[in-house]
């Protein structure tokens, strides 16, 4: 089924620009829902998860706020309320950098990477099921074509 099928559209999009748009947003928002209703089971927002996933790379030294922003898929203002809400499920600690006091580092504690452990197999298995249809080869091309949409050099 077309985009213009799915969303009942009767004219021709304004520039084929509009429609990959459109048909990313439409993507995204089928993609996300499922991991959304999966990540809930484990208590955690996509923007939760995606901060565990980082601090689990950082890992001892652990890393501010600022940087994390830095690195998130998607950007969230809040970081504070994201570390907040970690830190009260003891997903994350925080503790002064020893350079600059100024400066708050978040670590990913045991439970944290526990927990990042016991979600792998079930959202590996729906990624698979998302995307599993698509050959090796057209996820690498799509892959590819996603980095220089986003890269306009």
């Amino acid at each position: 089924m077309t985009l213009k099928d799915e969303i009942q559209q009767t004219k021709a999009f304004d520039s084929p620009e509009a429609e990959v748009f459109l048909n990313l947003l439409r993507t995204t928002e089928a993609l996300a829902t499922e991991s959304d209703t999966l990540l809930r089971r484990f208590g955690l927002s996509r923007s939760q998860y995606n901060v565990l996933r980082i601090l689990r790379g950082a890992g001892n030294p652990g890393l501010s706020g600022r940087d994390i922003v830095e690195r998130m898929v998607t950007r969230d203002s809040d970081m504070t309320r994201l570390l907040d809400g970690l830190e009260r499920k003891k997903l994350v600690a925080r503790n002064r950098s020893e350079t600059d006091r100024r400066v708050v580092v978040a670590t990913i504690t045991p439970a944290g990477l526990r927990l990042l452990e016991e979600m792998a197999e079930p959202l590996d298995g729906l990624h698979k099921a998302q995307l599993e249809h698509l050959s090796e080869s057209k996820l690498r091309q799509l892959n590819t074509l996603l980095e220089e949409a986003r890269h306009r050099d």
